[in-house]
């Protein structure tokens, strides 16, 4: 059995008044891929936002590898090898490609996580023909690739992303597609939200069905295809 190196526990969180998350329960084994499905304003993004520490008010057990982190901070949660790549991604566009990858700050020095600024070029060659280019003159593609790509820099080994291949054009979905697969083998937990099912399915061990704040189902790898119907029929594809 797989080390356990990410669970929720009965979590529950809040945007203001509004009560979204409805006692979460979920693990996610060591070297896993698992993606979060579900229609839009199930709770997704907020599942990660709370596993980040970034929600106004959460209740509920989150522990990482074995630690109980309920009330940590996300700086120390990045410490403890989280990294957050968010929908909006979040580049300095001012900065050129390359000063965006020598910014972030190494957080797990010693990890064996941290990825060479060489492997990150080879990884995506495209940021290596941009280098040079400042942040605004990144694609929508090549930005959602720097972004993905700082955090490989801080030696992070469990992943959340968030609808990463939203809005890109297909040779980019590709090539991220190649990327996850390539980060899984070298021993990186992802978690993804991901709307485009077509792109998660090939690549995630587990789905996680949410709907109104809540885990309602988990389908393994194994079995996708016998239920590929009925996970259409909720998402509505």
């Amino acid at each position: 059995m797989s080390e356990t190196v990410l669970s929720l526990k009965n979590v529950n969180g809040w945007y203001g008044e509004s009560h979204v998350l409805h006692g979460v329960d979920l693990d996610v084994s060591r070297g896993e891929v698992v993606s979060l499905i579900g229609r839009n304003g199930a709770g997704r993004t907020t599942i990660l936002r709370a596993i980040m520490g970034l929600l106004e008010r959460r209740e509920g057990r989150i522990e990482l590898k074995g630690r109980d982190v309920s009330s940590a901070a996300p700086h120390r949660l990045a410490r403890a090898g989280l990294g957050y790549c968010p929908e909006e991604r979040g580049i300095f566009s001012t900065l050129t490609c390359e000063e965006n990858l020598l910014l972030p700050p190494v957080t797990r020095a010693g990890s064996g996580m941290i990825v060479p600024l060489s492997e990150i070029y080879e990884m995506f060659p495209n940021l290596a023909e941009r280098a040079r280019s400042p942040g605004t003159r990144l694609s929508g593609g090549e930005q959602q690739m720097l972004a993905i790509a700082r955090i490989l820099r801080t030696g992070a080994d469990i992943l959340l992303l968030d609808e990463i291949s939203e809005g890109l054009a297909p040779v980019i979905v590709q090539t991220l597609a190649r990327v996850i697969r390539e980060l899984k083998s070298r021993g990186f937990t992802i978690v993804m939200v991901e709307q485009n099912f077509r792109f998660a399915a090939p690549l995630a061990d587990r789905f996680f069905i949410i709907e109104h704040g809540r885990v309602i189902d988990v389908v393994q790898q194994s079995d996708l295809a016998q239920r590929m119907d009925e996970i259409r029929r909720f998402l509505g594809v």
